[in-house]
């Protein structure tokens, strides 16, 4: 099963003061749009999405089909199947995918400690 790019996404108070912070750590911007409150942002390998106003907690992501630098991916674990997978392995899922869709979708849960996780497939 391949989860695909793994990024933080925090969620921010005020999106130019954490662009700048973590512009001092090395992060340069890799998309998004400033104005409506999200910037991915990247040191390396390391990619950090920061959204202001648009979820209360951190959230761990991953996006099936991307690689590190948001680029397609031949292959990968379609996001459907890996909800199949997590069901199968007794996992309570806080949003779903519609199962008989195709292309983009997301799906969500939290670990045992309430952290929460989304996959978040864009193809």
């Amino acid at each position: 099963m391949q989860l695909g790019a793994f990024s933080v996404s925090l969620a921010v108070k005020d999106i130019a003061a954490s662009k700048a912070f973590y512009e001092k750590l090395g992060f340069t911007t890799m998309g998004g749009e400033q104005s409506q409150g999200w910037l991915m942002l990247k040191n390396g390998d390391t990619v950090i999405g920061l959204f202001q106003g648009m979820f209360e907690k951190n959230i761990l992501t991953f996006n099936p089909g991307w690689d590190q630098n948001a680029q397609n991916l031949a292959e990968f674990t379609d996001v459907r199947a890996i909800q199949q997978h997590l069901l199968a392995q007794g996992i309570t899922l806080l949003q779903s995918a519609d199962a008989s869709s195709t292309g983009p979708a997301h799906i969500v849960l939290q670990d045992p400690d309430g952290n929460q996780i989304m996959l978040d497939q864009h193809r």
